[in-house]
């Protein structure tokens, strides 16, 4: 691979890792007065006012075919409507640590997914380091399982959390196919944005939903940080990543963020790291290392 090309995937990952890692628990700030469908509504509103003005000074091109836009509805429903809104359900039941932690088994479903769909046939070395990102989170993050109060609330949390993933790895495929429909990555995100953003606008309509807002500095302040960094530049350069490396490498994100959400956790929560935790570090980037390596399927 060209010097360029890695130092980009690098990056991406790098920012992709910062900015998801620490929106686990700011998600939490989101939670208590405003009803989570309509905080996400307001979420990915500004984050899709916030992209369109980029793109704008940018000069970038934002209209798309229908086929392009067949794909960014596909997107806007599973990942930014169904994924989104089970995660802020769960996050109200399990800890943020718990949720983070199951979703680095992304990178596993996403292989499943695409085999199913798009009849990728993955390189052994993605199945490993996926693997290895899974038992390596899992390791880091034991205590917080193990602890974990398995009432009926919580089971449902950890429900939610599943059906999460699995919207997820379908959004991603839906990404695929704009990307194979010749999408740009800005317009194909703002445009998912824009759809996700009505479905779960129509959504908490129907539902009757309270429309309210919280104006404490808390809320505002995370509002913008999960719209900006946490939807608007995660994603761009996710999706980036992605159509260098393939969406079954890029998900191994999510194997990543659980690390940087427990040092988060344990800077704002006390929570405490042992040998195991380190051994699951390890593992983590053991795979990060093997997937940099896999050439895309």
């Amino acid at each position: 691979m060209a010097p360029r090309p890695r130092f980009l995937d690098l990056t991406a990952i790098a920012i992709c890792t910062l900015a998801w890692g620490t929106t686990w628990y700011v998600i939490t700030f989101q939670l208590g007065v405003v009803d989570p469908v309509v905080s996400l509504t307001y979420r990915f509103a500004l984050a899709t006012a916030l992209l369109f003005g980029w793109c704008r000074v940018r000069g970038l091109p934002v209209r798309l075919n229908f086929a392009q836009h067949a794909a960014a509805c596909g997107v806007g429903l599973f990942t930014f409507g169904i994924d989104y809104t089970f995660i802020y359900m769960a996050e109200a039941r399990i800890s943020s640590a718990v949720v983070a932690v199951m979703f680095a088994t992304l990178s596993l479903v996403n292989l499943v997914v695409f085999r199913v769909v798009f009849a990728q046939r993955a390189p052994l070395r993605a199945w490993l380091a996926a693997s290895l990102g899974g038992a390596g989170v899992a390791m880091l993050s034991w205590s917080e399982i193990a602890t974990a109060h398995l009432d009926s609330r919580a089971r449902s949390g950890f429900g939610m959390a599943c059906i999460a993933i699995l919207a997820a790895s379908v959004g991603n495929a839906f990404a695929r196919r704009g990307e194979v429909a010749g999408a740009p990555v800005a317009a194909l995100t703002a445009w998912s944005l824009v759809y996700g953003t009505l479905v779960l606008a129509l959504y908490a309509l129907a539902t009757q939903r309270p429309w309210i807002f919280d104006p404490s500095a808390a809320y505002i302040g995370s509002l913008v940080y999960l719209a900006l960094f946490g939807s608007v530049v995660a994603f761009l350069f996710y999706y980036g990543l992605a159509r260098r490396r393939g969406y079954p490498a890029a998900a191994y994100v999510s194997a990543l963020t659980p690390v940087l959400a427990m040092t988060v956790s344990s800077v704002f929560e006390g929570k405490s790291w042992g040998p195991m935790a380190l051994g699951g570090i390890v593992l983590v980037l053991c795979g990060q290392w093997l997937l940099l390596l896999a050439r895309r399927a």
